[in-house]
């Protein structure tokens, strides 16, 4: 079968989002004097949700007493501030276009927080996604890697994953991918190098967003 179905990452696939999310964890850090952190630790931190960033950001992590309320601090900032330095990598729009205008259908599956996710989506792509899933993990819905928003994309599609492909920037992705039973087409543009890719089991990578569409289209 076709697939017709295009599940993406969002931070690092569709939007770079890296800045905003290392001056924001720097704010947070800083009200607790804390020590901040470079862009790069930053990169190494993210991709397993905004609650993982904190924990690998602050001393001593989840055991820091200040770990629940530098990560509340962080949620506040980061809603005020993600489209200081954000935006989508060259070529994105344009992609997200060419698949509507072939009748594809598009998805974003996040470990950022829910009404972060759906906000960003709207703001960047419109009606360019049909559906935007962020973590929710308070309605027993497990994040990333684990396949649960994956299946429940594809459940409110009314599709099942023979038809649906996973798009991704880093390791959780490959593993998302695997867990939800998709092929995964992983991007070297985002958090992750190719190099790293390749080392965690890429299928198959590519280099600009229209080869996403045209790798399906062979």
């Amino acid at each position: 079968m076709k697939k017709n179905i295009i599940i993406f990452d969002l931070d690092g696939t569709l939007l770079n989002t890296l800045e905003d999310l290392a001056d924001s964890t720097n704010i947070a850090l800083a009200h607790y004097n804390y020590p901040t952190r470079t862009i790069e630790e930053v990169r190494n931190f993210v991709g397993n949700g905004v609650a993982k960033l904190i924990e690998r950001a602050i001393p001593n992590g989840m055991s820091n007493p200040d770990f629940e309320g530098c990560l509340e601090y962080f949620k506040k900032t980061y809603s005020e501030n993600m489209y200081n330095k954000t935006k989508p990598y060259d070529g994105i729009i344009e992609m997200l276009k060419k698949f509507r205008s072939n009748g594809y259908k598009t998805a974003v599956v996040s470990n950022k927080f829910d009404a972060a996710v759906k906000e960003l989506c709207q703001k960047y792509f419109g009606d360019l996604i049909d559906i935007a899933a962020g973590e929710n993990e308070a309605e027993g819905i497990h994040k990333k890697p684990a396949p649960d928003t994956v299946l429940k994309v594809l459940k409110d599609f009314g599709a099942d994953k023979s038809q649906a492909v996973y798009v991704g920037d880093s390791e959780v992705d490959i593993m998302t991918a695997k867990n939800s039973g998709l092929p995964c087409i992983s991007v070297s543009w985002g958090f992750k190098d190719r190099k790293f890719l390749i080392e965690h089991n890429a299928e198959l990578i590519v280099d600009k967003p229209i080869d996403i569409f045209n790798s399906l289209e062979k």
